[in-house]
């Protein structure tokens, strides 16, 4: 698990990277050669999209997702286990709903691409279609260990 999560990381350090280096690059041609990069702020855009939603996975894996913690905190019992039964069915729900439309989309426009790059778009949106494809399955294994928010290491070690 830990090969992937690497992985993972990896991937998005790459994209972070990108979307640092093009805008630089695209001021040093513009700047020193008088020859601006042609498309840098869509690759930009396409390298920040790529990496919100292939980082969300990660986020989702460490239980840093948003949440009101206090609110959690002061509940007790019964209270607690409903609000985190609701928090799953919203975080399972929405995750598999947004990578489903994500995916009818894609297939829906499967000819269309970017303008200045033609990137083909189900490149453009393929990221999202697997960070909320990826996070839905996290949020289904989170439950199927049992493991409490305030502990996001799972699969528990040893399994």
């Amino acid at each position: 698990m830990s090969v992937v999560r690497n992985t993972w990381q990896a991937i998005c350090a790459v994209l972070l990277g990108g979307i640092v280096l093009v805008p630089l690059v695209q001021v040093f041609m513009r700047d020193v050669f008088v020859s601006p990069l042609v498309g840098a702020e869509e690759f930009t855009r396409f390298l920040l999209v790529c990496l919100v939603f292939i980082g969300y996975p990660l986020v989702v894996n460490d239980g840093e997702n948003i949440r009101m913690g206090e609110l959690h905190e002061a509940l007790s019992g019964k209270a607690r286990r409903v609000v985190d039964a609701m928090i799953f069915l919203g975080a399972v729900f929405s995750s598999g709903f947004i990578a489903y439309a994500t995916i009818t989309t894609i297939f829906a426009n499967l000819n269309n691409a970017t303008p200045t790059l033609k990137i083909p778009f189900w490149i453009f949106l393929g990221a999202t279609a697997v960070g909320f494809a990826v996070a839905c399955v996290l949020h289904l294994i989170r439950v199927r260990h049992r493991v409490p928010a305030d502990r996001p290491e799972y699969p528990p070690e040893g399994s």
